[in-house]
């Protein structure tokens, strides 16, 4: 590939779900810079995320393994022991870059390993968080049962941070801070890797004026449910006319990230940059708005969150769109191919670093033909014949805390045999999907003639439910086994003893210790 691009810009766009994006076909016009990226970019309708949020599915991203071989989740909230794609293309000569408003992606949660130009714009967060004692005590707090407690509410709290001061009047986006960094950092690069989240499609949903106007005319931000928790836990309803103005806040947002995407790449066109580069744009994960009576992206595996949209432009790909199985583990290798580097050497002794697999390329020709992979990983060993992709969700731990504590408030009990509690795995291909569950009755649908999921068919004499139901217990053999004995529900809080008094402190100067 001698006449390959150079460059990679790899752009996620936070919590976008596919079905509200122009070249997805959604009669809104949200996106219409998507819409003329599309007409240059393969479009792939069949993608699937490794895991409905953003710390597994960008660990997933970086070392292009699943979320049960990183294992970065709620529970062990860092990435550790494994070499990053940045770490692999810094060490190839690469200028390497990541720009990002989502409070997941920053040191702390080693996510940001090996990029040398680096900035989280998540400004709500207290400076002192990432740098201070908290930081030193993290990994500590993260590997003690006890401590593990005091962990969950320092996720929290950022969480709770940004709903309670991106709203309303502080709402400012940091899109278009994040794109004119990345404007800069091209500027001063030779052969650059450059990542970027946008976050405006996250919760809450506060969109600019201009695009408010436009998609949301009269819609209050400030009076609507901006909390899932609330919704989840039962602790308050939304009408058909709230969930309207709910979705006409959500298009109002993605309207912003492809204004500020069709402005970067129009600079990366007026500069020279644009034929030298390998773009990539995709989803994490998506999000529900009342389907399945779920609020947000936690609590389930269901389409909207994990069937993401996924276009890539490069010159071994045609303008076209497909609808083959696809998975975002594959853009690790999509990007070492891309730039023509083999990865695999360590960036530390001991971690483990994924070499390139030409089967998990979408640039090469045997792609997805895994019975031709040499060291087959658990996705490729479950599929030989790479229909299948794979998900993964363990103990939401911090929305669950959340979600207790609005349930409490109104005087509800969550009961533990419920989706809330619970770990969920899933195999899916176009046609079909089966998810196992813990604490629930598994779930399994035909994709193919009930798109929204509505009839469950898990224990049916079904042939691609079978089959697919097969391919998952593959994959759980693959990885250790099957979720099947509940895990436990409880976090206590019975870590504070155990803590430094300087960390003790920071607590109370956060409000959790009187």
């Amino acid at each position: 590939m001698s006449d390959a691009p150079g460059n990679v810009l790899f752009v996620v766009m936070d919590t976008v779900r596919a079905d509200h994006l122009t070249p997805y076909g959604y009669d809104r016009p949200t996106t219409p810079g998507l819409a003329d990226f599309a007409d240059e970019a393969t479009v792939f309708e069949e993608a699937v995320a490794p895991a409905p949020w953003t710390l597994p599915v960008h660990a997933s991203l970086f070392t292009g393994l699943y979320p049960s071989q990183h294992g970065a989740d709620q529970e062990n909230p860092y990435l550790e022991g494994a070499t990053t794609l940045a770490e692999t293309l810094s060490a190839a000569g690469y200028d390497t870059a990541c720009y990002s408003s989502n409070a997941w992606i920053t040191p702390y949660t080693h996510l940001t390993d090996g990029f040398e130009a680096q900035d989280n714009f998540f400004e709500v967060m207290p400076g002192d968080l990432l740098s201070g004692p908290l930081a030193r005590a993290w990994k500590t707090m993260n590997d003690s049962d006890r401590l593990r407690a005091v962990a969950d509410k320092l996720v929290s709290l950022g969480n709770v941070a940004h709903e309670y001061l991106a709203g309303g009047e502080g709402a400012d986006s940091k899109t278009p801070a994040v794109v004119d960094r990345t404007k800069s950092f091209v500027e001063g690069s030779e052969e650059w890797f450059a990542f970027i989240n946008l976050m405006d499609a996250h919760l809450p949903y506060h969109p600019p004026d201009e695009f408010a106007e436009e998609f949301a005319p009269g819609v209050d931000s400030t009076a609507v449910c901006q909390n899932s928790k609330e919704y989840n836990s039962g602790a308050r309803d939304i009408d058909d006319d709230e969930w309207d103005d709910i979705r006409d806040l959500y298009d109002a947002e993605l309207a912003h990230i492809d204004a500020q995407l069709t402005r970067l790449f129009g600079w990366l066109k007026a500069e020279g940059e644009w034929d030298d580069t390998t773009v990539i744009v995709a989803a994490d994960h998506g999000e529900l708005h009342g389907e399945h009576g779920l609020y947000g992206h936690e609590f389930g595996l269901y389409d909207p969150l994990v069937n993401v949209p996924l276009m890539v432009k490069h010159p071994d790909l045609d303008a076209d769109r497909r609808t083959d199985t696809v998975e975002l583990v594959d853009l690790y290798h999509t990007v070492l191919d891309a730039v023509d580097v083999p990865g695999g050497d360590p960036a530390a002794p001991g971690e483990r670093a994924v070499p390139r697999d030409s089967t998990r390329s979408l640039l090469s020709e045997n792609y997805r033909a895994f019975d031709a992979a040499t060291d087959p990983d658990p996705g490729q060993a479950a599929a030989p014949d790479g229909a299948y992709g794979f998900v993964e969700y363990s103990r939401p731990v911090v929305e669950l805390k959340q979600l207790e504590e609005k349930a409490a408030g109104a005087g509800i009990d969550l009961p533990e045999d419920s989706r809330f509690y619970a770990r969920m795995r899933a195999a899916r291909r176009p046609d079909a999907k089966y998810v196992r569950i813990d604490r629930i009755d598994d779930e399994a649908y035909h994709l193919d003639d009930d798109p929204g999921e509505t009839t469950n068919l898990a224990g049916a004499d079904d042939d691609a439910v079978t089959a697919t139901d097969r391919a998952l217990a593959a994959f759980e053999d693959r990885v250790g086994g099957a979720w099947t004995d509940a895990d436990g529900a409880d976090v206590t809080d019975d870590a504070v003893d155990d803590m430094d008094e300087e960390t003790q402190e920071r607590l109370r100067d956060l409000g959790y210790l009187e």
